[in-house]
């Protein structure tokens, strides 16, 4: 029996139920830095996996459309940061300045992998172009995200400069991913066969940095600085951030000509921010005490694009089969 559409799913549920965890019990003293070594090495070993799992087959499939991916990451890199800019002096009397800290911060984020190429797929969209895309996007975030941050909040990353917190994340995020793609001939397969260890690994890695993350912000008094109004506050713009930038995409797609597979994939790969990448990066461009803070909008950002692109992706995949256009089925099919 499938779970109705709008219940959420057992990660969800595992997320709030760490949020609640490290709300009453966080992680302090010597345990605080075993749980991050514990953190950074489970990152490392999640952008090592999907460096194995990434095809190179897969990105000459997609890297031929270069006007789609230009524009998907002009909404990634470019759009998104102006919104969050250009909106900050309406949406930001809705929550607190550390939450609106994280809205910039979320704006500069890269794309999700894996629920982009999701949605795309279940839209009958082009899935080669979305999965060099988002791919694409979340390396190209570990160099752009960090000066993003500084220009968007006028300020460097802890205790450095841009290019310091660019180094840092590359050895934490990128030189695994680049390790992991060099072994795909010795693993490939098995993790292809193994799906639920990349699944866990990944699940799991996001469990353990919510947890040391929101460790740090408990200990620091995040809940007593954070009221109710603002947490409604914060739900609420990210809905109207969401909106806007899901109107923008599709209303580009369709003035830019493109057909309704490359409409589906501009929009739910231009729409997306990935948390995978988002929260490891925080923790190395904050302080760790606002890092709880920061990430919280992004934690809700991510849970909304997944309700709501949900929903429209089943309306897409109920499109006429005519409507279908270019050679982008044909693709979908031979990767399936």
């Amino acid at each position: 029996m499938s779970r109705p559409r709008f219940l959420p799913d057992n990660f969800t549920l595992a997320l709030i139920a760490v949020v609640v965890l490290a709300s009453f019990l966080p992680a302090s003293g010597a345990f605080a830095g075993y749980v991050e070594h514990i953190t950074t090495g489970i990152v490392s070993l999640l952008f090592f996996l999907h460096g194995a799992k990434l095809s190179r087959q897969a990105i000459l499939a997609g890297i031929g459309h270069w006007k789609l991916h230009i524009w998907i990451f002009v909404a990634t890199f470019v759009m998104f940061p102006i919104l969050g800019w250009a909106l900050r002096p309406v949406l930001s009397p809705l929550v607190t300045p550390d939450m609106y800290t994280g809205v910039l911060f979320l704006c500069a984020l890269p794309a999700t992998v894996q629920s982009a190429i999701a949605f795309t797929s279940m839209a009958r969209g082009n899935v080669p172009a979305a999965v060099c895309s988002a791919s694409a996007s979340t390396l190209l975030g570990i160099l752009v995200t960090p000066i993003l941050v500084g220009i968007l909040l006028n300020k460097n990353a802890e205790g450095g400069d841009a290019l310091h917190a660019v180094g840092k994340i590359a050895m934490e995020l990128l030189l695994p991913f680049i390790v992991g793609h060099v072994m795909r001939p010795l693993i490939g397969g098995f993790l292809q066969r193994r799906a639920a260890i990349v699944k866990l690994v990944d699940q799991g890695s996001i469990l353990f940095v919510v947890y040391s993350a929101f460790s740090a912000a408990v200990i620091s008094g995040l809940w007593q600085q954070t009221p109710v109004p603002a947490l409604i506050g914060l739900i609420v713009l990210c809905c109207i951030l969401l909106a806007v930038v899901l109107t923008l995409t599709t209303w580009g797609a369709r003035r830019l000509g493109f057909n309704k597979e490359d409409e589906i994939t501009l929009v739910f790969c231009g729409s997306k921010k990935s948390m995978v990448s988002g929260i490891p990066m925080a923790n190395v461009l904050f302080p760790a005490a606002s890092v709880g803070a920061i990430v919280l909008p992004l934690m809700l950002f991510h849970q909304i694009q997944l309700m709501v692109c949900a929903v429209l992706a089943q309306r897409y995949a109920r499109r006429p089969e005519a409507q279908d256009e270019g050679s982008a089925m044909p693709m979908i099919q031979a990767n399936r």
